[in-house]
């Protein structure tokens, strides 16, 4: 029995073996001449273009970037501390991709598709290049719907909309990543998709991150690729430029996506580092000369495509990050005039603890206002220049002696103001509570409320109005306009939610 067993198994192994059609592989072997501070020169491989990536021993992958006459220039993608000169370099005859696909959803993954959690291997085949051109001219359609961020001051004054770049700049420790992170939490019932693209951060902020998604279930509509400091400068450098591949991906099958980097500054770096060792000329700040290029080509994908093409939008988050509020640096200062706005956060605010620290007056967004809500229109109208006006009359005010009782209501109204702008990390709102929140500021239902308990009649109006005019806020929710029976119910709740507040009780 056992013997016809074998005889069986030694028949079914002989006819795998000549059904095998067996052919005569082509491929290119370079050798590795030498190695170090992730790049490698490479001789050989005649046929290798740009983009093109290699295979080292044990796995390690590279991407060609200097073509040169008699040797190639290789960004290493991994670390080759166990790679010698002399070890054989095999081109893999393709360019630089990253996996795509609905099963990158909820994943936290590097540039190459390898896993960095405990969700497994990918269940993916489909791969798309990391580099791309950007949608032509004739493909993109007008910014047209609002992103909402659910932060109060972003959405008022400075709003953003789908398929808008809108860079978030500001000091070490001011905030940056809490204003992103929170703007990606509130896309969880908008049917956007979110990447958070982290570039040379920390292990523990980019866990933090992620453990803040996974608390709020934002997670769930979102997809991690990070690249931490620790990682060769080769992969953070591609790692922006595969997570805006994960994203088109989906663009390009009209869904919505959000896009946050974090941060570019740290990306510049990265990039100057690797141009240094390949001995490419320095220009100013030591950055090489086409260190503009290389974040204008990333952010100009980002778009709203036109309807035919199926509507879906890339909407860019940039970070930068500035030093000792400088934001006439050269990095901040290129990738100022690549965005459609920013959003800047002062250090100054921060340290008083009015978070988030959005300064008001040093942000603007230049299409978001196109797409605002029309009720948002309503109520945010004069709040930005009202508040601008405050922040300069309270400055005067401090050297005066007597003030008239039009510009001590003004300040006193400009600090309730400062007191609702005000907003916890990790609680984005929707869009009728801060209307409801804005329409009480700016028709005075705050003024007789002490500041200290402004934050209180805050919470009361959100309240009140949520459980006594659902269809209302509904309808706000929704983007609708009001009309006036509307506006004055909206008012009426506002006030009787602050009644009690007004005594000091």
């Amino acid at each position: 029995m056992l013997q016809r067993t074998l005889d069986t198994s030694f028949d079914q192994v002989h006819t795998a073996i000549d059904s095998l059609e067996l052919q005569p592989e082509l491929s290119e072997i370079g050798t590795l001449l030498e190695v170090g501070g992730g790049i490698a020169r490479v001789r050989g491989l005649p046929t290798l273009g740009a983009e093109a990536l290699v295979r080292f021993p044990d796995g390690v992958l590279g991407l060609a970037v200097n073509l040169d006459e008699h040797e190639l220039g290789i960004v290493l993608l991994d670390h080759g501390d166990r790679l010698t000169p002399g070890a054989q370099v095999q081109a893999t005859g393709r360019q630089a991709d990253t996996p795509v696909g609905e099963a990158l959803i909820g994943r936290v993954i590097d540039a190459t598709g390898r896993p960095l959690d405990d969700g497994g291997p990918l269940s993916t085949s489909e791969r798309q290049p990391v580099e791309r051109p950007a949608p032509a001219i004739m493909e993109r359609a007008p910014v047209s719907t609002p992103l909402e961020s659910g932060i109060k001051a972003v959405d008022a004054m400075i709003p953003i909309g789908r398929g808008q770049r809108e860079l978030i700049v500001g000091d070490r420790q001011s905030g940056k990543t809490t204003v992103a992170v929170d703007t990606i939490i509130n896309q969880r019932d908008k049917d956007v998709l979110c990447i958070y693209c982290a570039i040379g951060q920390r292990g523990t902020a980019v866990a933090r991150a992620v453990d803040a998604l996974r608390s709020s279930g934002a997670l769930a509509h979102s997809i991690v690729v990070s690249a931490s400091g620790e990682d060769a400068p080769g992969l953070q450098y591609i790692t922006p430029y595969a997570a805006t591949a994960m994203g088109e991906y989906f663009m390009q099958q009209g869904r919505d996506v959000l896009i946050v980097y974090d941060d570019l500054t740290r990306h510049a770096r990265a990039y100057r580092e690797l141009s240094l060792l390949l001995r490419r000329p320095p220009g100013r700040e030591a950055y090489p000369g086409d260190i503009f290029y290389i974040h204008s080509r990333l952010l100009e994908r980002a778009t709203h495509l036109r309807e035919e093409l199926g509507g879906g939008s890339l909407t860019a988050l940039p970070i930068v990050e500035t030093q000792a509020q400088d934001i006439s640096a050269y990095i901040p200062t290129n990738l100022i005039s690549i965005t459609d706005g920013q959003i800047y956060l002062s250090p100054t605010l921060f340290r008083k603890g009015l978070l988030p620290a959005i300064d008001v007056g040093r942000s603007v967004s230049r299409v978001g206002g196109k797409t605002q809500y029309p009720t948002f229109r309503q109520v945010a109208g004069d709040l930005r220049l009202a508040y601008t006006q405050f922040e300069e009359l309270e400055t005067f005010a401090r050297f005066a002696t007597r003030l008239d009782e039009r510009t001590r209501q003004r300040i006193e109204r400009g600090r309730r103001v400062r007191q609702i702008l005000r907003q916890p990390a990790g609680q984005p709102l929707r869009a009728s509570e801060q209307v409801a929140v804005l329409l009480a500021t700016n028709e005075g239902h705050l003024d007789a409320v002490p500041t200290e308990r402004v934050v209180d009649a805050e919470q009361r109006i959100r309240e009140h109005v949520r459980s006594s005019l659902p269809e209302i806020c509904a309808r706000i929710d929704a983007g609708e306009d009001l009309d006036e029976p509307d506006w004055e119910q909206l008012d009426t709740a506002a006030a009787d939610a602050v009644s009690g507040l007004t005594e000091d009780d």
